[in-house]
């Protein structure tokens, strides 16, 4: 019994395969079938369209005008403090030298690199102008407190605005930003 079933699978199986290797022959001759392009029918002439009126400035635009997405991210409201812990930027970077410019969403810059499956983890700091050289001096300070004094490894790179750090520090790194105003 255990044989004849394992031949109706067997013939079962062939059969699927002989229809989908049938299938795939016919999809590769006839590719003009499947295509939305090609099967569309051709451009008519104008006079069987309906004729249409374009107006400019009408009254009924701004219902459409509230459907599309905003062009630019509002301004965030003012508020003494913020449930998420969010703080507007305060510094203009005239004090220190250099300026850590905020994202389009008033975000602060700082990111984490996952490379080699997760194995090595590289903390980006974007968007930087001014004496990247000092911020990265900074920065290095402040990672090295937080590992008990052990050196880490630092890349600037001037020309992209960016300082890169070896190990996952973001939190830290977005906190003393944070606090300095940017």
């Amino acid at each position: 019994m255990a044989s004849s079933a394992k031949l109706g699978f067997s013939r079962l199986l062939q059969h699927n395969l002989m229809q989908l290797c049938t299938r795939r022959a016919l999809l590769h001759t006839q590719p003009a079938c499947l295509s939305s392009f090609r099967s569309s029918k051709e451009l008519q002439p104008l006079e069987q369209y309906p004729d249409i009126e374009v107006l400019h400035n009408p009254p009924e635009w701004k219902y459409v005008e509230r459907l599309l997405p905003p062009t630019l991210v509002p301004a965030p409201v003012a508020k003494p403090a913020y449930p998420s812990g969010w703080q507007p930027a305060t510094a203009d970077g005239t004090a220190e030298g250099y300026l850590v410019a905020r994202t389009k969403n008033h975000m602060v810059p700082v990111y984490l690199q996952t490379r080699f499956r997760g194995e090595r983890r590289i903390t980006v700091v974007r968007r930087i102008q001014g004496n990247i050289w000092a911020l990265e001096q900074e920065l290095r300070e402040v990672v090295q407190r937080a590992r008990n004094g052990k050196i880490c490894a630092t890349r600037v790179n001037e020309l992209s605005g960016q300082i890169h750090i070896h190990g996952d520090y973001v939190d830290i790194l977005r906190e003393h930003l944070k606090s300095k105003g940017f």
